[in-house]
């Protein structure tokens, strides 16, 4: 397996194509994509009107339940469909992914984050919007939805109907090898890292590790997107809430360096130490974790959210506001924080190989660790509920993109060729599978930030609908009390 995986990595890395992408080429100063990435969230958000700050009240309104109405269809509630896709974000890029980016980029990198998740909340808006618009209910029972919908349905519409086909199909498979790679084995083996100093018996017996999480996890997956969705709904708040626990702690007791931290993160995003390798470096380094962390431009969450129960399509596209805010703005800005004021991210502090190993969940397990020796337990809990959380639904994201390339009646497969996958990752060394997974996923972006570029006016027309109807208090009217 390893060698098939060497020579994929091999053909790659010389084809010109992916190196363009990824920044590869020698003076290459930021990779395309993450350009790509940057640009579309500037243009959107302010050909939106800064929807992701003005209506962050209005969401919450949605999420808990005001907006109900008798027209509104779908398998799960607007929450429901928010959890889940927060499962899939808020996962090991929140500890792993912020950890590597800050020993390799600084302190600064905090900062490209934070602008990161900010552009990223109009990104995911614009995306859920037309997933829900032109998703489709199937003869299954389940409901199609995300970036292999509105590439194809929606570009027919605009009379680019062969175009938009070839896009969302090469959506589809980056899909699918980012479920695999990112969304499941870089899961299982950075907490089964974790796990294993806490449980030294599964340093000898990993697969040990590897069968029950795919058992947990094939119990879950195998119900579909509902049980999914009530697993989530339960899950999610409360490993949240255990992070974000843990790390107010940290903060609270180290309250007087917080100020400190952040003059540390403003500078060095401007003015960054030689080790970063420049502004640039320190830009990338934000962009690209924000972006592995939230997911916002790659189409992967309007996958999640077609399920949801709506009338309007634009009011579940407010709902996933909340998904960058709480996964980046904030669960990541914790994170970041705790890492900077506890220094386990500079070498001289005596966490050299982790860094060198890029070892982020290890790093970040330290920087607890540092404050109060019990707390890697903690730690390693969270870690294993973000993975878990991350692995349902990266699942249920990879069998969508599976069933749109081969058809519902071989939904199980994917299922099947998922969990393998779990179980392998505890015995043998993937490393390659993600790397190249982590390529796919942020390959996501190149097809996807296309096509919200296209459809941007269409959601902008349905923005300014509701806007409209909410001003003259219709939406109130139609509501369910």
């Amino acid at each position: 397996m390893n060698e098939i995986f060497n020579a994929i990595n091999g053909f790659l890395s010389n084809m010109l194509f992916f190196d363009i992408l990824f920044g590869q080429v020698e003076g290459t100063t930021i990779p395309f994509l993450v350009a790509w990435l940057i640009a579309g969230g500037i243009f959107l958000t302010i050909k939106m009107g800064f929807v992701n700050l003005k209506m962050l009240g209005h969401s919450y309104k949605i999420v808990s339940g005001k907006y109900h109405t008798k027209d509104d269809k779908g398998l799960i509630t607007p929450f429901e469909s928010l959890t889940t896709a927060l499962s899939a974000t808020v996962g090991l890029g929140n500890i792993a992914g912020v950890a590597i980016a800050i020993s390799i980029g600084g302190a600064g990198a905090t900062f490209w984050m934070i602008i990161a998740g900010f552009l990223g909340m109009t990104l995911k808006f614009v995306e859920v919007t037309l997933s829900v618009q032109h998703r489709e209910f199937l003869k299954d029972g389940t409901i199609m939805g995300g970036g292999m919908e509105y590439l194809s349905k929606g570009l027919a519409q605009k009379g680019m109907s062969g175009f938009g086909k070839v896009l969302a199909i090469v959506f589809a498979i980056f899909m699918i090898g980012g479920a695999i790679g990112g969304g499941n084995t870089f899961q299982v083996s950075q907490a089964l890292g974790v796990v294993q100093q806490e449980v030294p018996f599964l340093q000898e017996y990993p697969i040990i590790f590897g069968i029950t999480l795919a058992l947990i996890t094939g119990a879950v997956i195998i119900g579909g997107i509902k049980r999914i969705a009530h697993t989530t709904v339960k899950i999610v708040p409360a490993m949240v809430l255990i992070y974000v626990s843990a790390s107010l702690w940290i903060l609270l007791t180290n309250f007087t360096q917080i100020p400190h931290a952040f003059a540390l993160i403003f500078s060095e995003a401007f003015a960054p130490t030689a080790v970063a390798g420049g502004m640039i470096g320190v830009i990338v380094q934000g962009f690209q974790r924000a972006v592995f962390s939230s997911e916002a431009g790659l189409g992967s969450a309007g996958i999640a959210h077609a399920p949801a129960k709506v009338k309007y399509p634009v009011r579940q596209g407010m709902v996933s506001l909340y998904e960058p805010f709480i996964d980046t703005i904030v669960v990541c800005t914790m994170t970041a924080l705790v890492i900077i004021i506890t220094g386990v991210y500079d070498p001289a502090n005596g966490y050299k190989e982790l860094i060198e190993a890029q070892q982020g969940a290890a790093l970040t397990a330290a920087a607890y660790g540092t404050v109060i020796e019990w707390f890697p337990i903690i730690l390693t809990i969270s870690i294993v509920l973000f993975a878990f959380s991350t692995m349902i639904s990266w699942s249920y994201y990879g069998e969508r993109a599976w069933v749109y390339l081969f058809g519902a009646k071989y939904s199980l497969l994917f299922k099947l060729i998922f969990l393998s996958f779990t179980i392998m990752a505890s015995i043998v060394s993937t490393d390659i599978l993600v790397d190249f997974s982590f390529m796919l996923i942020l390959g996501m972006a190149l097809p996807n930030i296309l096509g919200l570029y296209i459809l941007s006016g269409d959601v902008k027309r349905a923005l300014n609908l509701y806007l409209d109807k909410l001003k003259s208090g219709e939406l109130d009217k139609e509501s369910i009390k």
